[in-house]
């Protein structure tokens, strides 16, 4: 089977979008002939209103690119095309695909808003989503579109226990938090919680984000020499980990899955999150779930963390999500689409 996988943003960012579309193309490549259709744009600032309808900057750039790569998509006419941008991308894809008889499959990266709602109407042949919650809304949103659950995931082979650690000089024990410097990852929060805590310290390794001054500076009036922001190349992370204690993110709870709870955990950290359906789903008994506005009992929380003994409770609960059976389920669908 010849599949494509579409992204922009390839070669020039490290999500957790760029992630899957590595991590998958890695695998599905064992049986079929991949083709990744990548760019190495920037991530743009989206403009409010604008982007709704898909006339930003950000939006047409996505097109942009979508039209200038239509070509090579009716010339190798592939069987299946996995676009990730959203935009007009699911659109003109939908229709060159229906053109010459090809499939095209749509994973829930986006959580569950606007851009999500407009893959769902673009009438892929499947929608993936990523937990029961996101199956459940995207039925709601589009019933005439078939809805399956299949997660992201993680590697096992490469997020793990044993190995290398990051060298800091931070105090014992250390709460590790990883993720863009943006207003909706709410890093203030893990900040003021840490903070809230009478020993340990925060380590948060960092892509970009426009919230850089800010968080830097929230981070060294309240933690001074406790805190640290670091930026590593991802395949330096399981060091990262390793040198940790616990781990948390406070992300704002519509993100549809983040790849760092199961990096975190088939590293044997315990993970501190958002208390809602798709966190309880990821993280299972491998961590404490909590409101993290309450910084009183986020820190509590933290600190649970860091007293309970976990034993393999965080590497047991990531391999339900490593990637080889994520990609076997893709197969399964690949396989379906072209049977029934």
């Amino acid at each position: 089977m010849k599949i494509a996988i579409i992204n922009i943003y390839q070669n020039s960012v490290y999500r957790g979008a760029e992630t899957y579309v590595d991590q998958l193309a890695k695998r599905l490549s064992k049986k079929h002939e991949v083709h990744l259709i990548v760019g190495n744009n920037k991530v743009q600032e989206r403009w409010p209103l604008l982007w709704r309808v898909y006339l930003d900057p950000q939006s047409i750039t996505i097109a942009k690119f979508t039209l200038k790569n239509i070509g090579k998509i009716w010339k190798e006419k592939y069987d299946v095309v996995i676009p990730t941008n959203g935009g007009w991308q699911p659109a003109f894809i939908r229709l060159i695909t229906w053109l010459y008889g090809g499939k095209m499959i749509i994973s829930g990266q986006s959580g569950m808003g606007w851009d999500d709602r407009n893959n769902l109407w673009s009438f892929p042949d499947v929608f993936i989503a990523l937990s029961n919650k996101a199956k459940k809304w995207a039925k709601n949103v589009n019933p005439f579109v078939k809805v399956e659950k299949i997660p992201n995931g993680v590697d096992t082979k490469v997020f793990k226990p044993t190995g290398r650690k990051y060298i800091t000089d931070l105090p014992k024990p250390i709460v590790l938090c990883v993720g863009a410097l943006t207003k909706t990852k709410r890093i203030d929060l893990t900040i003021k919680a840490v903070a809230g805590l009478k020993k340990g310290s925060l380590l948060i390794a960092a892509g970009g984000g426009d919230m850089k001054e800010e968080y830097s500076k929230l981070a060294k009036d309240l933690l001074g020499d406790r805190c640290n922001i670091i930026k590593v190349p991802h395949n330096e992370m399981p060091k990262v980990y390793r040198a940790c204690d616990v781990f948390s993110l406070a992300s704002e709870p519509y993100y549809s899955f983040e790849i760092v709870l199961t990096e975190a955990m088939a590293t044997g950290l315990p993970v501190v999150a958002n208390r809602d359906d798709i966190r309880r789903e990821i993280v299972g008994d491998s961590g404490v779930l909590v409101n993290p506005t309450n910084i009183k009992a986020y820190s509590l929380a933290l600190e649970t963390a860091m007293k309970l003994k976990w034993g393999k409770k965080p590497i047991r609960q990531a391999k339900k999500f490593d990637w080889d059976i994520v990609a076997e389920k893709y197969e399964k669908i690949f396989a379906n689409l072209y049977t029934n």
